[in-house]
């Protein structure tokens, strides 16, 4: 084998075991990954709002945070705009994505953080 298919196999190896899990456990790494967001995002506005530090299950999650669409969510955009910090997402957030076609006359502003940018 080349010395470059073992270096990259070596490399991409906790990735693969990674998603290995995630194919294997789905449910598990959901619920793990929805406290992760709810733990970061709790001393937000939004999160003590919502209760987030209470919140243990997705079904705690969809009884707590109601489903609301862009303009119900605007109010809570323009604040991140004017830079306001720990609004919806700990820390200030600097960069917005412009949508493209809206089904308003309006162009939608999506918050991007710096973790976002990281997937």
């Amino acid at each position: 084998m080349a010395l470059k298919t073992r270096l990259i196999r070596l490399l991409s190896a906790p990735r693969l075991r990674e998603i290995d899990r995630f194919m294997e456990h789905p449910a598990q790494v959901q619920q793990r990954q929805l406290r992760r967001l709810l733990d970061r995002a709790a001393p937000t506005l939004f999160g003590t709002e919502h209760g987030f530090h209470a919140i243990r299950t997705a079904e705690q999650f969809a009884s707590r945070v109601p489903v609301t669409d862009y303009d119900g969510f605007t109010p809570y955009i323009e604040r991140m705009r004017r830079g306001e910090a720990d609004v919806c997402w700990p820390g200030e957030v600097r960069w917005f994505a412009k949508s493209s076609g809206t089904t308003s006359a309006k162009s939608k502003f999506i918050p991007v953080s710096r973790e976002g940018l990281r997937g």
